[in-house]
């Protein structure tokens, strides 16, 4: 079953269908809030995003569109949590990831890209995170940040360009 035959179906008051497009979309919501916050928040921000859609699920009038929709949703919990923390200055540093200590050269290099990450700047953060990583394309991505596609093709240049700086300092290779 498709997820815009899910949302109709879900919107007619069926709760099977709602669960499980909840089920298919749990794991990529959470990551993408996960990529751009801790894993404790990302738990809590999943939770409202979610609340989010099942309320405004009624009031979607193009199920085709439910994928953007939703990562709108997600982007507009993620960064409400975001201006709440900066108001109340907890977030002044960006969050670290732990390093594990497995000796495994795949690790270490993921632990570098994702502390790479974690340091970019929101913005482009986002991007990177929507396009390489939810795999949204650049029209999507402009749709769920609002701006235009120009605007994200140059954040994702930026970003790309604040990463590999980052790597190379830590000692990679572009």
């Amino acid at each position: 079953m498709t997820d815009e035959l899910l949302v109709v179906n879900a919107q007619l008051g069926d709760r099977a269908a709602v669960a499980e497009l909840v089920r298919r979309w749990r794991l990529p919501v959470w990551t993408y809030a996960r990529r751009m916050l801790d894993a404790e928040r990302a738990d809590d921000v999943s939770q409202e995003i979610w609340l989010a859609v099942v309320r405004g699920l009624p009031r979607l009038r193009d199920p085709a569109r439910f994928r953007p929709w939703l990562f709108i949703i997600a982007r507009r919990s993620v960064t409400d949590r975001l201006r709440a923390e900066y108001a109340r200055a907890e977030a002044a540093r960006p969050p670290e990831e732990p390093v594990a200590d497995d000796p495994a050269e795949a690790l270490v290099e993921r632990a570098e890209v994702m502390a790479g990450l974690a340091g970019l700047p929101v913005l482009e953060r986002e991007i990177l995170v929507l396009f390489y990583l939810e795999d949204l394309t650049v029209q999507e991505c402009a749709q769920i940040c609002g701006i235009p596609a120009g605007t994200v093709k140059s954040r994702l240049s930026r970003a790309r360009r604040l990463l590999r700086a980052h790597l190379t300092e830590k000692g990679y290779r572009p």
